[in-house]
This record gives C-alpha cells, structure tokens and sequence, in this order.
C-alpha cells in the first residue's frame, strides 16, 4: 500500500435522492435480504447513533434524551471542544500513540470519531451506536472512539462499518479505548461488514487494521467485546482488556467469517494485574472458498494477581477443501493460584449433515446457513437482540456462493 496515495481527510457531499429508484439496486437487495427496510435505516427506535461519513461525524442524534441524564455522546471533534478536560485527562491512557504502527498513524491523522461518557451511578437507558462508512474512492477512515464509564455506571455502544465496493484497496485504521471505573460495565458489540472485494478475483476491498482495548482500572468493573466480522479484505484485530482492578471481568465473543479471498487475523489480550480477576474468551472462526481464518489471542496472568481465572473456547468451521484456520494461542501464567483452561477445535460441514437437511427439504445453501448460524449462537446471544437478528442475516448473505 502507497500511503502516500491516501487521502487523510475527506468530507461527504450531500446528495438528495429523488426516488427509491435513484439507490443502487444491489444495495437495495442487500437491505431486503438483510431483514431491514431501507426508509428505516435511521429511524431504529430506542438506539442513539452517531453516523461517521469518512474523516467526519455528519450526524448524531437523541443527544437532548441523553444529556437529562448527564450522558455525554457527541462526535469527537465536538468532545475537543466542550469537553476537552475529559479528553486531555482519557485520551491515550489506554493505546498510547506508540503502541503500534497503525496507533501512530491514527494518533497523527485521525479528525473526528465517537466519544462517550456516562456520568456516575447512570444505567445509559439506550443503546449508543456508531456508523462508519467509507465512501470516497482512495480515501481512508481513521476515526477514533473514546468511551468513558464512571463509577457504577452502564452503557452497552454498538458500531457498525460499510463501504462501497472497489476495485483499489482502502485502508481502515481506527482506534477504541475504553476506560471502566469501580462498579461499571461497558458492553461493545460490532458488526462489521466493510467490503471485503472482488469474490473471485480478490481485488479490491478494505484493509481493517484497527487497535480496540479497555482498562477495567477499577475494583468490581467490567469490559465485555463482541464481535461479527463478515466483511473487509484483511482483518488484523485484537480487541482486549486490561484488568487492574481487583474483582475486574473481561469477555471477548467473536464470530469471523471468511469467505473467497479474504483473510482474518483476530483474537484477543486479556492481560490479569488485580486479584480474583476473570476472563472469558469465546472464538468462533469460519472459512469458506480460499479464506484464510486465524485467532492469536494472549492470555498474561501476573505475580499479583491471585486466584485469577481464565477459560477460553477457540472453534473452528471449514467449508470447502480450499480454505484454512488456525489457532495461536499464548499463554503467560506467574502466580501458582490461576486458573487457566484453553480449548479449542477445528471442523468442517460433513456430507451426512448436508444429506440429512438435504431429506428434509432444505436446499444446500440453507442447510450450510443453519449449520453455521448454530456453531454461532453463543456469540449472538451477546448481541443486542435486533443486532443479532441482522447479524444472523449478514452471515447468510456472506456465505452465499460458499457451496455449490
């Protein structure tokens, strides 16, 4: 890639459309498929969204519902402005600008993004979720998400990314920190469906290279991730948790699918400091066509933190004979009273389960859905329950052509 052909910044044209019939036909089909109608797509009912147009937010709205609760949920270039103490005292406490290539690169370009605060003792008495979609050619997204939970708080914050499709790759560099207080619980959740190119020839689609930690950094305090990523060409993604605080919990449940040409490289770091510390980590991996699928996660369990526990489930699905998933796992125990349990497997969709669907009525294509949606289902029930309604759809669409 030719950073030097990016373009960093770049801001939408508003373009009224007169009629239905003016929308790309494909992707009126794809919202049919998907279960969603089109005219709806901003009217969910009791979800807040801030909606990222490439470099900046365009639109952000029940912010009025939300401040009668002292909830803050701005873009974040409004959050530098009005609330700059909150930024200067949060920003890159947990993903230092050194933290990694693409952390730099964000850290020097990034112009807009979500921010969130929920004040102390606040259940967020809505979902917040974010949009991102990158529509310019040639362009990249390097947005940033700050979210801030204070004592005794909740907020559950969805995010989810599209972009139209392409034949030059385009790179999507973003940065999430979440900072968890005493008694608090931040639930994020993300599907993603960025377009992950041409699936016979692979050219084209986005390049997802996004750094995502929370710091439980106190005592009681909570950081849960779920992930559905069916989209992007390459996908290197680790969302993890930093568990300082004693009685501290961090989840991690992933779905990644991969399907012709794309490759996905996720997982996880669950990093135990305080003590009576939990993690849970539950992968699931999908490979169809030539994708190549792979979780790397690192489990670090430090001299102080006692009696620590970890389970983590890494399981993996092949369709087809010309495809891959592997498994990486790292495992770092210092402290003689952890626990640590690791399991993981690895399948594929057998010709007996396909023949019994297959006498029952039910074609290939759907057969393989259902299969698929099953070894799913630990992960979608984490999801929000529209969400996972919609993520279940985005996974059959995603697997369409897989078999045959």
């Amino acid at each position: 890639m030719d950073y030097q052909d990016i373009s960093y910044f770049s801001a939408p044209k508003k373009k009224e459309l007169k009629s239905l019939d003016e929308v790309d036909p494909v992707l009126l089909r794809t919202y049919d498929k998907l279960g969603i109608p089109l005219e709806e797509q901003k009217m969910l009912s009791g979800v807040a969204v801030d909606a990222v147009f490439d470099s900046v937010s365009v639109t952000t709205t029940f912010r009025e519902e939300l401040k009668k609760h002292g909830i803050i949920f701005c873009s974040f270039s409004e959050a530098a402005k009005d609330y700059s103490d909150l930024v200067k005292k949060y920003l890159g406490t947990v993903v230092p600008y050194t933290d990694n290539y693409f952390a730099t690169l964000n850290s020097a370009v990034f112009s807009d993004g979500s921010f969130v605060y929920i004040p102390k003792g606040v259940h967020c008495p809505m979902e917040l979720s974010t949009y991102f979609r990158i529509n310019e050619a040639k362009t990249g997204q390097f947005e940033r998400t700050l979210i801030i939970a204070d004592e005794g708080s909740y907020v559950s914050y969805l995010e989810g990314c599209t972009a139209p499709m392409r034949d030059e790759n385009q790179l999507h560099a973003a940065v999430v920190e979440l900072i968890a207080h005493k008694d608090s619980t931040i639930k994020y959740s993300t599907v993603q469906n960025w377009y992950p190119g041409h699936p016979e020839t692979g050219a084209g689609g986005i390049y997802n290279f996004v750094t995502k930690r929370g710091t439980c950094l106190e005592e009681n305090s909570r950081i849960s991730w779920t992930q559905v990523e069916t989209g992007s060409a390459v996908t290197w993604k680790y969302p993890s948790c930093i568990l300082k605080g004693d009685n501290s919990v961090g989840e991690f449940y992933s779905v990644a699918l991969s399907n012709n040409h794309q490759q996905a490289d996720t997982g996880t770091k669950m990093i135990h400091l305080g003590k009576n510390t939990k993690s849970t980590i539950i992968s699931k991996g999908i490979s169809a066509g030539h994708g190549q699928q792979a979780y790397r996660g690192q489990v670090k369990i430090m001299k102080g933190a006692e009696n620590a526990r970890n389970f983590s489930q890494c399981d993996s699905i092949l369709i087809g004979d010309k495809c891959s998933a592997h498994t990486f796992p790292y495992i770092d125990v210092r402290n003689p009273t952890a626990q640590m349990e690791h399991e993981a497997t690895t399948s594929n969709i057998g010709d007996d389960q396909l023949f019994y669907c297959n006498q029952r009525g039910l074609s290939t294509e759907d057969a393989v859905s259902m299969i698929v949606n099953g070894f799913c289902k630990d992960v979608f029930n984490e999801l929000p329950m529209e969400f996972a309604m919609e993520a279940t759809k985005l996974m059959e669409v995603s697997l369409e052509g897989s078999v045959g």
